[in-house]
Order: C-alpha cells, then structure tokens, then sequence
C-alpha cells in the first residue's frame, strides 16, 4: 500500500493537462499521414496536380522516332499518309521505281529488323550527350508497337521485324544510368478500321479508344512504369473521345508511377497549350517572352524529318551552334528542350546524329552548371554587340554569350554589382577583371586567349556571384 494512503503524507499531484496544440499533434500522430490527394477526372482538378520536380531540373532530353517508317526512310515518318493518304504523286513515283507491283506499307514490317540495335550503345551515347531523359516512340501514327502489344496483332515488334521488345530493352538500358525513361504514343492511326468508323461516326462511338488506345496505354504504364507519357496524334478529337481525363486521373491517383510520372498536354483537339502537365503547344513551339507555365520545345537534329531517311542531306541539319543556341534561349526561358533523332530501320544512330549528340555534351560538361536545375533569371535575354541569354541558381546569376564581342569586352547591363561581386568564365580557373561604366553597365575583361583553345567554341558561360 501506498504510504499516502496510510495517511503518512500528502498524495502526489495530479498530472497537469497537455496544451491543445501538443494534444492536436499528438492525435494526428495517432491517426498518421492524411490520405493522398484524389484526383478527379476533370481538368481542373487534374491541372492543379504539382508537376514533379525532376522534370524542371533535367532540362535536356533525347527525342528517338523510330519504328516502320524507318524502312522506305524517304520523305519523313508520315510516308504511308503521303503515300496512301493523301496520294501524293512524288510517294507514288517513289514506290512504282523502288518496289514491285501490289508492294504495301505491311510489307515494310519484316523489314524493320533492328538487327544492329544495341540499347546499351544507344544509353551511353545518350548518357554521354548529357541528356537527362530520354523519349522512344512506342508507337506512331502508322500503328505499330515497339512493343509486344497484346491489341496490336501481328503488326507489333515482338510479331514483324525485330522479334524483340524495343521498349523494354532500351528502357533497362537507360536506367541502369539513371536516365529517366519517356514513352511517346500516338492516341490515333490513320488507317486502323476502328478508327475510320469512328471517324465515319463523327467520333459519337468509341470503338477504337476501347478496344485498341486505352488499353495500350494502360498496358505502358503497368508494363514499363515510364516517368514521362509523352502523348501525340489527339488533333482530330476532343479529349472526351479519348476519354483523356479518366487515364489521366487514374495515372495520378492509383498507377504504379503516381508519384513521379510526368505528361505533356496532347490529350484531345482543346487541350494543347491549356491541360495536360507541362505544354508543347506544338511542334517547335518558341516563345518570345517568359511563360507561366512550365513548357518543352521538341526539336529535331533533321530539321525536315523526324524519322530517319536516307534522302537527307547536310544542309538540312541542324548545326551544332543552332541547337546549342536553341537549347540556352529555352532554359531560359523556363523550358526543356527535347532533341530528336531517327534511327535506321537496323537500329544504327548514323554518324552526323552521334556527332551532334556527343558535341552537346561535351558543351554540357563545361556549361551544365548554367543549364541543369537552373531557374529563369530576373531578366533572361539582354541584347548588346551580342546575345546573352540569363539562367540562375539560388544567388548565383549566369550569362550565357553567344558570339565573342570583337574588342574581349561583354558589356552586361542587368547586373547590379556590390561589394561582394565575383565574375569568372566556365572552363576557366582564374577570375576575370570587371569594371563598371555609368553609360556602358558591367564591363567584363574576356580571357585574351585564342579562341581555339578555350575550352568550348561557342556559347561562353559567364558565372556571376554577388550580383542583384
């Protein structure tokens, strides 16, 4: 028995009552984490998701169109549109004097072997331009499946052509180097019978979105769990033809990429540049000024084409100082920038596309710092004798020039120095000497070295610290 309670002392005090605040939080530790957030399959509440934050700071990813039109490789990738579509008679002139008589588009699909593709080739060269993820084309306008779709009978890769899982082998490649992995797939094509009726339809029926585009792309997500769907071929309809909304809430709410997967905005004829994740608007796209959401220019190294074809030439492709100079205006301006590249029916990447790659990255190693993770600037482009383009990191601004002023001397006049200032080039160890004019801003003293032996040969970083 307790001595109190023999009445040899006072009995000890009651315990003092826990303040509200500590006993709200001790409750919601009882109860845990509130559940996720639903999303509802409407636009509202599907544009209000966050987008996740890897996408912002990659920057710089790699574009591969590749599938069947890699076989005739002459015109561009919409060869069978041209071609039966549309009637073009160039096309018609092209089969009559390549390929025999009753020669179909079906009949380039043994073709496409992809005898000499090697997914881990393709990674590092990839890895090795820097890019920080990559898109494959899962499947184009012209229906077939890099992949062993299971409702595209005998018109998929694992059937005709390869007999292999393009898909899935290039997606083990590129993880094993932590490249984040998008999958491009066209919602349409063009001559899939479903899809003609539906059209003959006025698209009032949606036998081709049930039995053939839904069940692909839910198949895509469990199959190969992508960090990007990157959705095309929506023009014809609007979003509830494809019913865009009701995949797009699912893949949010219960996918096993809920948490970090990432869309663009092509998911009905209403919604490019208004829904969807981030916006391509469209092919190309550039803005002049700085948008308020957060953006993508798709681009291709052939600037006539996005698949590969053999009728190629060398003034139609991109130059190293274009893309170089297109890739810093659209980091910039809040955006990533997406390069394409279209593989030969044999799974090679030829020379000049390896070439243009390699040389970004080697830029990339040197400038990076300016590109990756960055955030657009008070001011992103200031134009003097030359361009510079503005990029930041926390404090630190960068100034991205794109030709060597003639006398050594960039003048900046958005920079504010302060007592604090340091100014230095990427690429190069000592600080740079700087001045400032009350007519001329910021004046900064360029290394006096040959240009060939500065360790890039265009688009100079300039790295400021201690500026406002």
């Amino acid at each position: 028995m307790k001595s109190w309670a023999l009445g040899l002392g006072p009995p000890p005090p009651l315990p003092l009552p826990l303040p509200l605040p500590l006993l709200l939080l001790c409750a919601a530790l009882v109860r845990g984490p509130p559940p996720p957030r639903r999303y509802t399959p409407d636009w509202q509440s599907l544009d209000s998701r966050p987008l996740p934050d890897w996408f912002d700071k990659a920057k710089f990813g790699v574009f591969v169109h590749w599938g069947v039109f890699a076989v005739p490789a002459w015109g561009s990738e919409w060869f069978w549109w041209h071609w039966k579509g549309e009637g073009l008679p160039q096309y018609e002139q092209f089969m009559s004097e390549n390929y025999p008589p009753g020669f179909s588009y079906a009949d380039f699909g043994p073709q496409f072997t992809a005898r000499f593709f090697h997914p881990d080739t393709w990674a590092d060269l990839f890895q090795a331009a820097g890019a920080r993820y990559v898109v494959l084309t899962t499947k184009h306008h012209e229906g077939f499946t890099n992949w062993p779709s299971s409702v595209s009978w005998n018109w998929n890769s694992n059937d005709v052509g390869p007999h292999r899982d393009l898909v899935g082998e290039l997606g083990r490649a590129l993880r094993k180097r932590n490249i984040r992995y998008g999958l491009y797939h066209s919602l349409l094509e063009w001559f899939h019978p479903l899809y003609l009726l539906d059209k003959k339809n006025n698209f009032k029926t949606q036998f081709f979105v049930r039995a053939k585009t839904m069940p692909e792309l839910y198949d895509l997500v469990n199959r190969y769990e992508p960090d990007l769907i990157w959705s095309d071929g929506e023009w014809e309809c609007p979003d509830t033809y494809w019913n865009s909304t009701g995949f797009l809430s699912w893949l949010y709410n219960d996918s096993p990429v809920k948490d970090h997967v990432v869309v663009n905005d092509r998911w009905g004829q209403n919604c490019s540049c208004h829904h969807g994740g981030y916006y391509n608007c469209q092919d190309k796209y550039k803005p002049e000024s700085l948008p308020d959401h957060k953006w993508e220019m798709c681009t291709s190294i052939d600037k006539v084409s996005w698949g590969y074809r053999r009728n190629m030439v060398m003034s139609d492709v991109a130059s190293e100082c274009e893309i170089i100079s297109e890739l810093v205006q659209t980091v910039s301006l809040g955006g990533n920038y997406l390069l394409n590249i279209g593989p030969t029916k044999d799974g090679l990447i030829v020379p000049i596309f390896q070439e243009r790659l390699l040389s970004i990255g080697k830029w990339l190693s040197i400038n990076g710092e300016a590109i990756y993770a960055s955030k657009p600037w008070r001011v992103q482009l200031e134009k003097n004798t030359t361009s510079v383009w503005y990029t930041s990191r926390g404090m630190t601004v960068y100034a991205i020039f794109l030709h060597w002023p003639e006398n050594g001397v960039l003048s900046l006049k958005s920079p504010v120095t302060t007592s604090t200032t340091q100014i230095t080039m990427l690429g190069i160890q000592k600080d740079l000497k700087w001045s400032t004019e009350p007519e001329e801003g910021l004046l900064i003293y360029l290394p006096q070295l040959p240009l060939f032996t500065l360790p890039v040969e265009f688009g100079w970083t300039i790295k400021l610290t201690g500026v406002e």
